[in-house]
This record gives structure tokens, C-alpha cells and sequence, in this order.
């Protein structure tokens, strides 16, 4: 049966229209059409006047539903995680696993491939090829290089789960770089030390983001602009970005949005409460910290960060939006996400003016 979506503007990720219906069925967007043309027999959705957008995308979320994944890498927790994401608005998202053992990496690997869900793009595996300098909250235990043997066998096991990479270009050889690319993983530059030669190299070797910009990495000082200058000066070179103001203060944000454009999409970085096992995350009202107090992951949703773009940031909601999906979609060539238009999946959330949502749609099923 055809359903419609009416009575709101619509952000296509292209343009905004209003007096339009998104038309669906099952789970494949059929059309964008006049509301005045709408057949009798088509089941209406009014939405209320409020907001309609593709489903948002993270790239690097690395927990909820009261679960941090790479802690308890079961399928109640995967299952659980994805519930809670999908009710926040983010229907396609990539799993953050930090650097950590080889036995963890086979389990959430292990996890993701037996329990497929459409909101779980697939794992982004934080390290182990890191810098020590700049690990941040990661387990320096765990950072390590290794061999293309183990990294080719790691691939094969994974048979396409593993979407993206962080790595420190500095420490990481470039035949590993080709290695991951080789196999449709995105690599980013991240937790590294890199000057900003070393990272101008490492983006010509293959490296086509950077995570979470400015936060565990080199500085951008005025003597060597680092891994931050590079990536603002590198066309082609995406960044992420984690608008939560805590990690990032949004004059930043807006001051990177200025030098890189289309180039900067939005992360939560968000985590679970954990208070066991090699990563400690402590709940501190609007941030988790190490128990020491170290900055370790954000209570951030992703429409919260889309919010904060445009009321902090002066980022304009349509923009916000694509940095929240269109954006990171196109990053990792998610087919059929993150745009409204007629053959996409009907991955599309409706939010209010103070950005609460209303209905989440995945693959064309309310939530």
C-alpha cells in the first residue's frame, strides 16, 4: 500500500520544499508530489507542520541503550543500541569500537555479521595503529601495528562489516592504507601526532578523513598547522566533527565549517556509562568522563548536534541536516541514504522547530 507523508517542509538534502508529499511504499521513497494531487486511496501521514528529513547518519557511535558495545559485544546489546539510536533519528550508523584486543574485534565483528539490522552500516574500528601521544581515552595497552598478514585475515573474516578505519597516518605504513582501501574501508586519520606534512602525505597515500577534528590529535599551531591545517587545506579530504561544545567549542565548529564547507559532517562520539573492563566511561551530566576526570566520549545525539550547529554554531538547518546525513552517506558510499528522492530507502524522521522528534521511518516502518 502507498503512504504519505503530509503537512510539513521537507528537507530533501538537496533543497527544501513545502506543500509536497513523500509518497512510500514498503521501503523504497516512490515520489515527491503536490499534496492537492494525492490519491483517495493512499494511507496520509500528517505530520503536523513539522520538519521532515532523511534519517540521520553517525559515523562513530560507540554506544547506548544503556550498552557500550565493545563491552559487552552480544547480540542484546547490539540490539538494544540500535533500538535506542533509531528512536533518537539516526537510522543508518556505524558501530566505534576503540582500540582494543584482538579477541574484542573478533567478537563485534563476529556480533554485527550474525545479527543484521538496516540502521547498522557497519563497524568503525578506532585504532590499534595509533599514536601513543595522542591515544586520548584509548587502552595504550592495545595500540599496536599489525602484521598485513593479520590485517588481510581480520578483512576476510569481516567480509564487508568493516566500513571505516582510524589510524595515525604518521605510524601507519602506506601499504596498509592501500590494503584497507583495497577493500572498501574508508580510512581516516585520528588519535595521531602527525605534523602537517606527515598528514598531507598520509591523505595523498589514501587516507580521505580525519575523526573527530581537533580532539586526540596534533594542534593547529602557527608553526606547523598540523593535522588540522592539512585537512582544512586538502580538497577531497573529509572531517568530522563533535558539536556537543565540550569537545569542540562551537566557535570552532563554525570556524572549520567556514574552511571546509561539504567537507565536515557531524559525529556523536557518544558512549555508554561503563564502569568495568578496560574502558571506564563516568557519567558527568552532559559528558562521560575517565575516572580521572579525562574527556572521554559524549552524551550527544545527532540531532542534538544538528540543533547546536544552528543555534550555536550559525550553521543553517538544511546545511546542518546534510551534515548530519548526506554528508556521511556520500563518505562511505551508503547507497540510497541520506537524501529524500524517489528509489532511496524511506529512511526519514520528522522533528519539531525545538527539535524534538515525532516519528522515525526505517525502511518505511514507523518506529
Amino acid at each position: 500500500m502507498l503512504s504519505a507523508l503530509t503537512n510539513a517542509s521537507i528537507f530533501t538534502g538537496n533543497n527544501i520544499v513545502t506543500n509536497k508529499a513523500i509518497i512510500f511504499k514498503d521501503d523504497k521513497i516512490i515520489s515527491i508530489t503536490d499534496e492537492a494531487s494525492l490519491s483517495p486511496d493512499i494511507r496520509i501521514i500528517d505530520c503536523g507542520g513539522n520538519f521532515i528529513s532523511p534519517g540521520l547518519i553517525d559515523l562513530q557511535i560507540a554506544g547506548g541503550g544503556g550498552y557500550l558495545f565493545s563491552d559487552n559485544p552480544s547480540a542484546e546489546a547490539l540490539q538494544a543500541m540500535t533500538e535506542s539510536i533509531v528512536k533518537s533519528g539516526t537510522t543508518g550508523f556505524l558501530i566505534a569500537v576503540p582500540t582494543n584486543s584482538s579477541e574484542i574485534y573478533h567478537k563485534v565483528i563476529k556480533t554485527v555479521k550474525e545479527n543484521p539490522h538496516p540502521a547498522v552500516l557497519g563497524i568503525h574500528l578506532e585504532g590499534p595503529i595509533i599514536s601513543t601521544v595522542r591515544a586520548g581515552a584509548h587502552s595504550k595497552q592495545y595500540i599496536r601495528t599489525p602484521q598485513e598478514t593479520e590485517i588481510l585475515k581480520m578483512l576476510s573474516e569481516a567480509a564487508g562489516v568493516i566500513k571505516m578505519v582510524t589510524l595515525a597516518p604518521e605510524v601507519c605504513s602506506r601499504d596498509i592504507i592501500k590494503i584497507l582501501n583495497d577493500n572498501g574501508v574508508t580510512v581516516a586519520a585520528g588519535h595521531s601526532n602527525a605534523t602537517y606534512n606527515e598528514a598531507i602525505a598520509g591523505f595523498k597515500n589514501g587516507v580521505r578523513s580525519v575523526t573527530h577534528l581537533f580532539n586526540a590529535m596534533s594542534p593547529l599551531h602557527h608553526r606547523d598547522p598540523g593535522l588540522p591545517g592539512a585537512a582544512f587545506m586538502t580538497e577531497g579530504v573529509y572531517a568530522s566533527i563533535i558539536a556537543d561544545g565540550i569537545h569542540v567549542d562551537y566557535n570552532v565548529v563554525s570556524l572549520s565549517k567556514k574552511a571546509m564547507g561539504e567537507r565536515l559532517y557531524l559525529v556523536s562520539d557518544a558512549v555508554e556509562e561503563c564502569r568495568h573492563g578496560d574502558y571506564l566511561h563516568i557519567r558527568r551530566n552532559d559528558r562521560f568522563t575517565l575516572p580521572d576526570g579525562t574527556l572521554s566520549g559524549s552524551a550527544l545525539s545527532m540531532l542534538k548536534a544538528v540543533s547546536n550547529c544552528v543555534n550555536h554554531a550559525g550553521i543553517a538547518l538544511d546545511e546542518a541536516l546534510r551534515m548530519a546525513s548526506a554528508y556521511p552517506a556520500k563518505l562511505i558510499n551508503a547507497t540510497g541514504k541520506g537524501v529524500i528522492k524517489p528509489g532511496n530507502k524511506a529512511d526519514l524522521i520528522v522533528f519539531s522547530k525545538d527539535f524534538r522528534i515525532t516519528s522515525v521511518f526505517q525502511n518505511g516502518i514507523q518506529c
